[in-house]
């Protein structure tokens, strides 16, 4: 995590200098330029989304087997941490597979799990390094020779600045200490 660390804080300085606000260097905010387009067709810069603790995934559109479970996983985290703070806990998930994942993809997508925006975002990246994000947040993946992607599933909740405060394999029943953890945050709010 301090290598990490070392590795933001000059990307922060350019990204706060780019917005005229301050990122803290270990924040996953400090990937500079990722600009996203979420299923409802915004676009708007990944930084932008500071000020609230936020769960950050990736995805691709066609997966037929992780993602979705993903989705869901993270549709039951959302009612837990809601039935237990009464707020809501926004969700970002990325797509690694932007070349296939345009707006009628996300859209969906979306419509299929009936997920909703704000609170729960699908995006593409407009441009950018999406492989940093995917770095950053521990998600590997690569294509495979006949289409579709190997990947690992992985979903960090960032606090509202952007830090990652824990992270879960999105798997299962939702992690009790990650549960916890996502009440902590929002109990900040």
């Amino acid at each position: 995590m301090m290598l990490l660390a070392l590795l933001l804080i000059p990307l922060g300085q350019a990204t706060a200098a780019a917005t005229g606000r301050a990122v803290p260097g270990d924040s996953v905010y400090a990937i500079p330029a990722l600009s996203l387009r979420d299923q409802a067709g915004h676009v708007f810069d990944f930084a932008s989304l500071r000020g609230v603790p936020r769960l950050v995934g990736m995805f691709y559109g066609s997966c037929r087997m992780a993602c979705p479970l993903e989705i869901e996983y993270l549709k039951n985290l959302q009612h837990a941490v809601t039935a237990k703070t009464g707020k809501d806990v926004s969700v970002l998930l990325v797509s690694f597979d932007p070349s296939n994942d345009d707006l009628d993809t996300l859209k969906k997508v979306a419509a299929m799990h009936h997920v909703n925006v704000p609170t729960f975002l699908l995006a593409r990246p407009e441009h950018g390094d999406e492989g940093m994000l995917a770095g950053v947040l521990g998600i590997a993946y690569r294509p495979l020779p006949g289409g579709g992607f190997s990947h690992n599933v992985r979903v960090s909740l960032l606090d509202a600045q952007g830090r990652i405060v824990a992270s879960t394999d999105a798997s299962g029943m939702p992690d009790r200490a990650f549960v916890r953890a996502i009440v902590a945050q929002q109990n900040l709010r």
